[in-house]
């Protein structure tokens, strides 16, 4: 049997028949601000790390706003195991003493993000790295979390609970796309940091915003709707 695989002809078609089936949608979304929260698997594989910021770029040159949130789970957990520290969870979250949340702040603000601008400017120079703790941009408190009724402690864990988006949106009337590492300053204890769920991040920051749209890009499970 002779396997059949797509001709020119053929892959011209599906790509002219996805542009016109994504013409309501960009009407629809033109000049609006969306966020994006980006995780999961499409963070470790290369083919989708570059097909991600190849679709980032082409909602920016289509007239969209978007705005990316990034985690960075998997880095972070290879680079406690290569320094030989231990990670632990605990009701879904990484528990982060003193040590690690150093290894966080640094994988976050100065390993995935760089990399995840440096692919979206591959196609042109339309991308901007920022972290939480720019100009005010998140504000965190820590948090614990309850397992079998009892409240237990997660070290330097904490949830946003303050977005001052002006940053955000200078970037934006400079028609930048800001790309922004989920970490926040703690406002009980300055000069410290917080690891915050990039999920929760994004939400925040789209609800101060006003974004027209959030898209959680994760296969982890966690936030779906309400």
């Amino acid at each position: 049997m002779t396997d059949i695989q797509d001709t020119p002809a053929d892959v011209a078609e599906l790509k002219a028949t996805t542009l016109i089936e994504s013409l309501p949608w960009l009407k629809k979304f033109r000049d609006q601000i969306v966020v994006i929260k980006y995780g999961g698997n499409a963070m470790v594989s290369d083919e989708l790390q570059e097909a991600f910021a190849q679709d980032i770029a082409y909602l920016r040159y289509v007239g969209v706003q978007p705005v990316v949130v990034h985690g960075g789970g998997p880095q972070i957990s290879n680079m406690l195991d290569r320094l030989a520290i231990p990670s632990e969870f605990k009701g879904g979250y990484r528990v982060t003493n003193t040590e690690a949340i150093s290894v966080v702040r640094m994988v976050l603000t100065g390993q995935v993000n760089p990399q995840l601008v440096a692919k979206i400017n591959s196609h042109g120079p339309i991308a901007t790295g920022l972290s939480g703790e720019d100009a005010g941009l998140f504000g965190g408190r820590r948090r614990g979390v309850v397992i079998d009724g009892e409240q237990v402690d997660l070290g330097r864990v904490g949830d946003v609970v303050q977005v001052d988006p002006t940053a955000v949106l200078d970037h934006l009337a400079a028609g930048r796309i800001p790309v922004i590492s989920s970490i926040a300053p703690d406002l009980d204890n300055p000069g410290q940091s917080l690891n915050v769920n990039a999920d929760a991040a994004a939400s925040a920051l789209a609800v101060a915003l006003n974004a027209s749209k959030l898209v959680v890009l994760t296969d982890v499970p966690g936030l779906y709707a309400d």
